[in-house]
């Protein structure tokens, strides 16, 4: 009988403890999670990047572009008005980014896109109780 790594058993706490956060979290926490899951992607591929780590910075960007993909696809652009739409631009400005940060394997890239994303991020925290369900916009 064999029993998991300690790396096994982390990813495996990590998984429960992510499903279990999504199962509670509310649109406006979903969003959060997903803009904190993309952070942490280009942090990870940056560092791939410095360290060379080409396979590594191909999964975390891929990953980061899927997360970026999930933000765009929950906006409403016909309820959210011009905030959606400015939003889905810049979206497609990061994907474009993102795609970019793989080619040319330039971390300042991803210095861009991170700083872009947390402005996005610390007005959606600031958003106030009552706006999170006026209006679907979402991310």
């Amino acid at each position: 009988m064999s029993f998991p790594s300690s790396a096994g058993k982390l990813a495996a706490y990590q998984m429960v403890a992510t499903h279990g956060g999504v199962a509670a979290a509310d649109p406006h926490g979903l969003i959060l999670m997903l803009m904190d899951g993309a952070l942490s992607r280009f942090a990870q591929a940056r560092g791939c990047i410095l360290r060379g780590e080409v396979a590594d910075k191909h999964v975390h960007l891929q990953r980061s572009l899927a997360i970026i993909g999930e933000l765009r696809g929950s906006l409403d652009l016909r309820v959210g008005g011009a905030l959606a739409v400015n939003l889905d631009r810049l979206y497609e400005y990061i994907t474009r980014e993102l795609l970019r940060a793989q080619l040319e394997n330039r971390p300042e890239i991803l210095d861009g896109v991170t700083a872009l994303l947390q402005e996005i991020r610390s007005a959606w925290v600031a958003m106030p109780a009552s706006a999170r369900n006026a209006q679907r916009v979402a991310g």
